[in-house]
């Protein structure tokens, strides 16, 4: 209490700090007209249309004259500028058309500077400087700034108007008077205030200060202790870093000194806002409008700082634990430290103040104009060449941009007869000088590394004679020799060449630069912007004067869990590589969210990684899926599962032992919580320990749960209750007691039991204290957390009623999101889901019995995606849909149907505004409801409770009625289960099983020379040369995913076992090598090693049928062998594009893309047997049976059906028990063993007598329907095999999906 107490006065006193040099904003509404006073020279333009337009009748609701503002029609570059007189805070602005006219601006963009030159744009949301304009000439359309912004000058350019007039502005300022304390430093100056102590120890800090910078470094704050503690406020590479330790150096490392960044571009000369926070350890850091909050590391909560604080830089370097860094050159304003205003006691020459160099109380304004070059096409910026000089050739000029590659300068070169060209471009981030001849010979230099890093560059290029010299920023010149001495013709060309050039005067080789280019010296006579914008001088296209608009497009960084954020000019991109996620963001775990999801793709009991929250917040596990015939068990490991004594433990000098799972508690909490079972076997034998003090009940051991509170029950007891599980079974050795170790006895005890309170698991470390006296020791173990189901893929609610809805709190979706469920109806048309805000809005409905549409506007008006599926989605079948929204594109996903996306538009507005709640199955107005089933609903990750809101819902039930609608296990291995009328169907068409229930193997013997190839349908994305659209595609859901699945049996060595080959020479092999053991080999990348995994080095050509099951995520490769499990990690993640075919047996095509022992094992071929071969979404084996004559299938020599399989499984007859079960056998160990032999000596009699019962019955029937199968056996298997190719043709039809999971499985 008494922190937040304190922590509220900080923040009051902080602000006080910030603001009380405004006289308007703190006392009075801050919106007051600033233009009403304005005298006509305040309203100045680029130009005018007549005088009685002219810019000094741009006043609001100014009628003489000719009603407003309207520039010359010549005027490429309209504006309208004010010059407020002071520095104003501005608040609002308000535009209108031109009176009784049809001439009004639509959009326009709003500059502002303190001096009329060096421009900045006003940005909405940091990125969306568009702001909206009239519509006719009369009203008028207010726009309040979301931020104001402290300026003299403000400057209206137009951006759009009405097509049928032209431009017409009057406007309207509003806001309040603004004063400030400043200073200006020069780059060797300072400011010093001392204490009036030797040291000054505190223990919160506030500091504010205001800055515009003239470089991109410069030291703004220091102190520093000699006990080691310091603070410094610097601009490093144009970002704002914050160094702060609070701990003795002198006795420790560099333990508690952290160092935060924040911002980028901050040497724009222009201001921006600082705030420094602390209390203790806490520290809220803030630039601008964007806070960063932290913790201090280390032990110490105080700052010690010795004599004095330095402002502007630091004036004696050397002292320990000094930084040297330049001086800050740039103005300061509002300098506050804890209250003190520092500017107005240096101003006002007060002895705490102490001014080193040259410090002044205004602020000097540099005249350095910029040019931004807008077009990576079309920009370009001509000058004439001037007369040569006796100094020779010289061209200077600064730039900064972020594209790797762009023109900076073309001249074309005396003489005459054979031209020659002179070129200075960024290439490949680095800057490249090339003297190029029309022969094609060429001359090249280059220096550099990154040059598009943002920042400001010099570059210098001089000439005399026959050497041409290159020099950037502070490097070594390069320099390159010419074979006669040149001269420069005609003009210099800057940033491009003009569209219309003849082809001779300018070249370039690369794209147009993009970027902010100033200080132009030709012959080192300085070129004017100001007179090339006018006219006067040169000629120009698509460029922007007087300001720079570079813009930091990773800050903030939109790239989520762990992204890399890279840009360009005008977009930025994410590398997902590594992370776990994909996505134009990095949103999309690469995942399945739990060990049911894979079961459900196909994969069998291995090691996985999951994310049970999806594209939330939290990472991937990697976790052990059990995978039994009744149940699915996610298994998770830790650190200490062997068995542990103890001995000597004290209640004093207890013994503890923290359990470590690899993940944290979050993590485990929501898979813990998304399970519908979760279990933890604790082992615990003890002699003469107890567990509770007999006297008090104290107890004297416990074990700590999943957040580290002490728990006290022990084995299968109830939380909240010191017993142990003997107690609640009435077993305990000694009934006076509770648990059995408590009867102190000198024999083992066992109070072993199982805990399964979800809320508590897992255990998280265990403490005993009771095992030093004589005899005394304890015995115990952890078992690993064993979790089973999965609440999230069964939770579901049905709508019978269209006004019927389920309400949620909104989310916070505001930069992405993703909405995904399954959807089950007969209603033609209805809304799944809407969330509304003033403006924007999302909504996700079925508009057709076959569309599924997903809305949105974001505040760029609405926008609309549709998925038109070939069939009715309204056909009382699972289907599933998938929407997403992001800074950089949108999509929808339906089934497996092509993935539709809508790109942002530049500049576009990045946050979606909800506050409504989330509606789903109806709409806030209760019309176009929905009507049907709705489960697994889930928005990032997080999964929403249908069932539980539907309880008290009218109109809405909780469940799905329907046997395919609950987790029961009805169709196996990838089988599709399907409603019916009386009951339900499985269709195993995805499937390599065949049977009612998808539980046969579908086995075939291969003779030498077999084979059996399945060419993949020609990819979308190869008919379509890879367009943008499909390209995104690939960013949405990754390719980086194989889920394999055979079984074989063989004595041949060396074998080729399976093989996937691309268009683009990538190939994933399985082999037998000669030695009999497999080999996996993994080539993705053409020009680099191919990687060989081999899980097993014994020989697997014994004759014994082996299963493989290889499933790879990303960069991690999980391969099964029979019971072996291993997991591999490629060197780099990569997809397989535009897959060609895939091939059992002998390779006859392609085989010379394969590397040598891969080339001669697909030559070899396979003999032997082949069984329910899975490779994602295919199964070859059954399409070589079922589609024979089919082009996407070839058969070599011949193949023959077989059951090796299934003759296997009989064989080693291992059953497969529940794993509850299993758990369940440690109370029956000494079950009698004789009358198990009564058992099994009874059953072998019974079964004797039932099979020659049926042998006799099954002949006799036999011998009558003999001769009648054999007349109708070729008919009915010709109607089958069309019935199944066809249901095969559609699955091929639909494979080049992007995602290969559960949704496959339920139409």
């Amino acid at each position: 209490m008494e922190l937040g107490k304190w922590w509220s006065c900080v923040v009051s006193l902080s602000l006080l700090a910030v603001f009380s040099s405004t006289k308007g904003a703190n006392h009075y509404s801050c919106d007051g007209s600033l233009t009403s006073g304005l005298p006509a020279t305040s309203f100045q333009s680029s130009s005018h249309f007549s005088e009685s337009r002219a810019a000094y009748f741009a006043k609001l609701n100014r009628r003489d004259g000719g009603g407003g503002w309207s520039p010359d029609l010549t005027d490429r570059s309209p504006w309208l500028q004010l010059d407020l007189r002071d520095r104003m805070e501005v608040t609002g602005v308000a535009t209108q058309g031109r009176y009784g006219s049809r001439d009004w601006v639509s959009a326009y963009m709003l500059l502002y500077s303190d001096t009329g030159r060096v421009w900045k744009q006003y940005m909405q949301e940091d990125i969306v400087g568009r702001l909206v304009g009239n519509v006719n000439s009369d009203s008028v359309v207010h726009c309040k700034l979301s931020h104001s912004i402290r300026t003299r000058f403000l400057r209206f350019v137009p951006l759009g108007w009405n097509p049928s007039g032209r431009v017409g502005l009057r406007v309207e300022v509003y806001g309040c008077a603004y004063k400030s304390f400043v200073a200006d430093f020069d780059g060797r100056s300072s400011l010093l205030y001392r204490f009036n102590q030797k040291s000054m120890s505190t223990v919160k800090d506030v500091i504010s200060l205001r800055f515009k910078s003239r470089q991109a470094e410069g030291v703004l704050l220091h102190g520093e202790g000699q006990r080691g503690d310091y603070i410094t406020l610097e601009l490093h590479r144009g970002r704002l870093a914050l160094h702060l330790n609070l701990d003795d150096t002198r006795v420790r490392t560099s333990s508690g000194r952290i160092v935060v960044t924040l911002g980028s571009l901050l040497d724009d000369q222009h201001w921006h806002s600082v705030l420094i926070e602390r209390f203790n350890k806490q520290v809220n850091f803030t630039l601008d409008r964007h806070t960063q909050h932290f913790r201090t590391k280390g032990d110490g909560d105080s700052l010690e700082v010795d004599y004095e604080l330095c402002f502007g830089g630091i004036p004696l370097p050397g002292k320990p634990g000094t930084f040297i860094r330049r001086n800050f050159h740039g103005c300061v304003e509002n300098l506050y430290y804890n209250g003190v205003n520092i500017i107005d006691l240096a101003k006002r020459r007060k002895p705490q103040i102490y001014s080193v160099g040259n410090v002044t109380f205004s602020c000097s304004e540099p005249q350095l104009v910029a040019a931004t070059f807008l077009s990576s096409g079309s920009s370009f910026l001509s000058l004439p060449a001037p007369s040569p000089t006796l100094d020779g050739l010289s061209v200077r000029l600064q730039f900064r941009t972020w594209n790797p590659d762009g023109l900076l300068l073309s001249s074309r070169l005396a003489p005459d007869h054979e031209p020659h060209y002179l070129l200075l471009q960024i290439s490949s981030g680095r800057l490249r000088l090339t003297h190029q001849t029309s022969s094609l010979k060429t001359s090249e230099v280059s220096t550099g590394q990154r040059v598009n890093d943002g920042l400001w560059h010099m570059v210098s290029l001089s000439g005399r004679g026959q050497q041409m010299t290159l020099t950037l920023d502070n490097e070594p010149a390069s320099a390159i020799q010419l074979e006669h001495s040149l001269e420069p013709r005609h003009n210099y060309y800057f940033g491009g060449c003009p569209s219309s050039h003849n082809g001779s005067s300018c070249v370039n080789p690369t794209m147009a630069f993009q970027g902010c280019v100033r200080l132009i010296l030709i012959n080192n006579q300085p070129m004017d912007l100001m007179l090339i914008q006018q006219g006067i001088m040169g000629s120009w296209n698509q460029l922007q004067f007087d300001i720079c608009g570079i813009q930091d497009r990773c800050l903030p960084n939109f790239c989520e869990n762990g992204g890399r954020c890279s840009q360009t000019w005008s977009t930025f991109s994410c590398d997902c590589a590594g992370t776990g996620y994909s996505g134009a963001t990095c949103h999309n775990s690469i995942y399945e969210a739990s060990c049911e999801s894979y079961r459900l793709v196909g994969c069998t009991s291995g090691y996985f990684s999951i994310d049970p929250d999806g594209s939330g917040p939290l990472g991937p596990i990697q976790v052990y899926c059990n995978m039994t015939e009744n149940k699915v068990w996610t298994v998770i490991g830790h650190n200490s599962t062997g068995q542990v004594r103890v001995r000597g433990s004290t209640p004093e000098r207890i013994y503890s032992s923290h359990v470590d799972y690899g993940a944290s508690p979050e993590q485990l909490g929501v898979l813990v919580s998304v399970s519908q079972y979760c279990q933890q076997k604790l082992t615990y034998r003890c002699r003469r320990s107890r567990l509770f003090n007999t006297w008090d009940g104290v107890p004297l051991s416990w074990w700590l749960d999943r957040t580290g509170e002490r728990r006290t029950y022990w084995g299968g007891f109830l939380p909240g209750v010191q017993q142990c599980s003997c107690s609640l079974e009435e077993t305990c050795v000694d009934m006076n007691f509770f648990c059995n170790c408590d009867a102190d006895r000198d024999s083992w005890e066992n109070d072993t039991g199982i805990l399964s309170y979800k809320a508590d698991l897992p255990v998280s470390g265990i403490a005993i204290g009771d095992t030093n006296r004589l005899g005394s020791e304890a015995i115990y173990s952890i078992g690993p957390l064993e979790c089973s189901g999965d609440k999230s893929l069964w939770n579901a609610a049905s709508f019978y009623e269209e006004t019927s809805y389920l309400h949620f709190p909104a989310f916070h979706i505001e930069f992405s999101f993703d909405i995904s469920f399954y959807f089950k109806t007969g209603a033609p048309s209805g809304v799944f889901l809407e969330n509304l805000g003033l403006r924007d809005f999302i909504r996700v409905e079925l508009s057709s019995p076959s569309t599924v549409t997903f809305s949105f506007d974001a505040g760029d008006g609405p926008a609309v995606l549709s998925v038109k599926s070939p069939v009715p989605l309204n056909d009382r079948q699972w289907h599933w849909v998938r929407a997403e929204r992001n800074v950089k594109e949108a999509s929808l996903q339906v089934e497996q149907l092509p993935v539709r996306f809508l790109h942002a538009p530049a500049d576009a507005h990045l946050r979606l505004q909800l506050n409504s709640q989330l509606f789903v199955g109806g709409t806030a107005s209760r019309q176009r409801g929905y009507l049907g089933c709705l489960r697994a609903l889930s928005v990032n990750g997080l999964t929403l409770d249908l069932d539980e809101r539907a309880k008290m819902s009218p109109g809405v039930s909780p469940g799905c009625p329907g046997h395919c609608s609950s987790s029961a296990g009805f169709c196996h291995n990838r089988g599709r289960c399907v409603e019916k009328s009386s009951g339900y169907a499985c269709d195993c068409t995805h499937s390599a099983y065949g049977g009612p229930s998808c539980k046969e193997e579908v086995s075939v013997s291969f003779e030498r020379g077999s084979s059996v190839t399945y060419t993949f349908q020609e990819p979308f994305s190869f008919m379509q040369n890879r367009t943008a659209q499909v390209s995104s595609a690939s960013s949405l859901y990754p390719k980086a995913r194989e889920h394999i699945a055979l079984s074989f049996l063989t004595t041949q060595t060396p074998a080729m076992l399976l093989t996937a080959t691309t268009f683009s020479h990538q190939y994933l092999a399985v082999i037998l090598a000669h030695n009999g053991s497999l080999q996996i080999w993994y080539r993705l990348h053409e020009e680099r090693s191919t990687t060989v995994l081999s899980p097993v080095s014994t020989s697997l050509a014994d004759g014994l049928l082996h299963r493989l099951r290889l499933h790879r995520e990303g960069q991690d490769v999980y391969v099964q062998v029979d019971e072996d499990n291993k997991k591999y990690t490629l060197s780099y993640d990569l997809e397989f594009n535009s897959m060609r075919s895939l091939t059992l047996g002998k390779v006859t095509a392609g085989s010379d893309a394969l590397d040598e022992q891969v080339a001669h094992a697909a030559s070899r071929g396979f003999v032997g047997c082949f069984s329910s071969v899975q490779y994602n979404h295919v199964a070859p084996l059954k399409a070589a049976l079922l589609n024979r004559g089919s082009s996407l299938v070839s058969i070599r020599g011949n193949l023959l059906e077989s059951n090796c399989g299934a003759l296997a499984d009989l064989s080693t007859s291992k059953s497969r028990l529940d794993h509850g079960e299993e758990a369940g056998k440690d109370n029956k160990a000494h079950e009698d063993d004789t009358q198990r032999e009564s058992a099994v000596i009874g059953g072998v009699v019974t079964a004797v007598v039932f099979i020659t019962l049926c042998v006799v019955a099954v002949m006799t029937r036999f011998l009558y329907q003999h001769r009648q199968d054999r007349r109708t056996a070729s008919i009915q298997e010709k109607e089958q095999r069309r019935s199944l190719e066809a249901a095969y043709r559609t699955e091929l039809h639909l494979h080049n999906c992007t995602r290969d999971n559960m949704k496959e499985y339920y139409i």
